[in-house]
């Protein structure tokens, strides 16, 4: 399994592939706000470890398993803020608090937010009696 930095990387690698199409060292630098030399070295760990194929001076691609951790990261990033989302975090927080609790989360963790996400969203008498509970509470 790849590191949480390692995992970073991926996943900013994986969106910004669905979004453009391409990805540039600089891309990744300024996504992450670290100089491109500390790119480049991780993009060569990232390539030794088989997530991606790396030719210095013509760019990457993600391989396969590249590719299938970055759909299974994204999904989890999007789970995490949906779940925030429906237990009333508020929105100018949810990102900062995805990025902050990610990478400590079990997948086993995750698959059970995922039933409770589904569970919520399934229903929207449920959200709604949460924001009762809620505001109870408040």
């Amino acid at each position: 399994m790849p590191t949480p930095s390692m995992e970073d990387y991926i996943e900013i690698i994986y969106n910004l592939m669905e979004k453009k199409g391409f990805v540039r060292v600089s891309d990744i630098a300024e996504k992450l706000s670290v100089h491109p030399s500390s790119v480049t070295k991780m993009v060569q760990k990232l390539d030794k470890d088989n997530y991606l194929d790396y030719e210095k001076y013509r760019g990457f691609v993600l391989t396969p398993k590249g590719k299938k951790i970055g759909e299974r990261l994204v999904y989890r990033h999007e789970l995490l803020e949906d779940f925030l989302e429906i237990i009333g975090v508020d929105k100018e927080n949810i990102y900062n608090d995805v990025e902050g609790i990610e990478h400590h989360l079990s997948w086993n963790s995750i698959d059970r937010i995922g039933d409770l996400v589904r569970y919520f969203k399934s229903n929207d008498v449920r959200v709604n009696e949460l924001r009762k509970v809620q505001n109870e509470t408040e």
